[in-house]
């Protein structure tokens, strides 16, 4: 009976994915039919060139983009929040995303003190992501090597919480000493952006994601037996220290790469697992990880096109709009229920 409402409720999500994916494309600034879009897709003639352009090289690489960060940070968020067994824990707890931040500031707000315009003169599109993923392998290293030094897993997320703290104060000096227009660029990729990919950059993207992705499946029965606390994970013979590291490296690795590409993006990693603990009822891992990816993709789908403002050419934050959604709901499960872990 279980069985069959966990199958009802993927084959509803899957079918809301599906609408939320052509609802998406279907929105911007520029007006397409419904049926324009469907040729577009299917091989189909359209009337107008533009509107091919504007489909296959913009609208279709940021739908893309939303479902990949959506999920991605979602499953993140469930590994950190069981690892740490902590409900406000999410995927930016080790710092990751402040180091990519850091890579991202030397580059742009201390240009004229270690040569990172001729560096994004040199590189373009590229000069950003490489910076942000220097950022970010630079903090998951330090990760890495505290974690293999401490026992206690509260410890890596005290850690973590330091690196973030440490990264920003570095950011904060960059800041006072450049001037207001490279201030403003760096304020802007802090919004977040899921427009900005090119198809080749959405390849190397989807490349690293499924590395990351495919390692959670092996993460299942370690996962589970950590709801009940790292001395009855023992006793089942699991690995404590290497299942952790390997949790932390995927989630390091999933995180660091969506910064790099789309800048920080705040609460969908937070908020989603809980979504899905609620709409699931279940804490078994092997429901929760397909059930979080796409309810997460799902949330940035919706987020999305709520920042298209429709029938209008403006287009908003996508981390305001994210925030804006998130955080209200991570009030009102802290005020409803005494205990987020189903």
């Amino acid at each position: 009976m279980e069985q069959k409402r966990f199958t009802i409720h993927f084959i509803f999500l899957s079918v809301l994915l599906i609408i939320l994916f052509f609802i998406n494309i279907s929105l911007g600034s520029v007006a397409i039919p419904f049926k324009e879009l469907f040729n577009s897709l299917f091989g189909g003639d359209i009337s107008k060139e533009s509107w091919e352009i504007i489909i296959v090289n913009f609208r279709i690489p940021k739908a893309i983009t939303a479902i990949l960060v959506g999920s991605g940070l979602s499953v993140c968020g469930l590994l950190m929040q069981t690892l740490f067994r902590n409900p406000l824990a999410g995927p930016f707890v080790l710092g990751i995303s402040s180091g990519a931040s850091l890579g991202v500031a030397i580059l742009i707000l201390g240009s004229s003190v270690f040569g990172g315009f001729l560096l994004s003169t040199s590189i373009s599109n590229w000069s950003l992501p490489i910076a942000a993923s220097l950022g970010s392998f630079f903090v998951l290293s330090a990760v890495i090597i505290a974690a293999n030094k401490v026992r206690n897993t509260m410890s890596i997320l005290i850690i973590g919480l330091m690196f973030s703290s440490l990264t920003s104060a570095i950011i904060s000096v960059l800041a006072y000493f450049c001037e207001a227009s490279q201030i403003q660029q760096y304020l802007f990729w802090s919004f977040g952006s899921l427009g900005n990919l090119s198809w080749e950059e959405l390849q190397v993207f989807i490349s690293i994601y499924c590395i990351g992705m495919i390692g959670t499946i092996f993460l299942i029965k370690p996962l589970n037996s950590f709801l009940l606390g790292e001395n009855y994970a023992k006793s089942l013979g699991i690995n404590i220290k290497k299942n952790r590291n390997i949790i932390l490296l995927i989630t390091s690795i999933v995180t660091g790469v969506i910064t790099a590409f789309s800048g920080p993006i705040a609460f969908i990693g937070l908020s989603v697992p809980h979504i899905a603990r609620m709409f699931f009822l279940s804490s078994n891992h092997k429901i929760l990880l397909p059930a979080v990816a796409i309810i997460g993709a799902i949330v940035l789908l919706i987020c999305d096109a709520v920042a298209q403002l429709p029938t209008s050419e403006f287009t908003l934050p996508i981390n305001a709009v994210t925030s804006l959604f998130g955080a209200p709901i991570v009030i009102w499960l802290l005020v409803r229920k005494k205990k987020l872990f189903v």
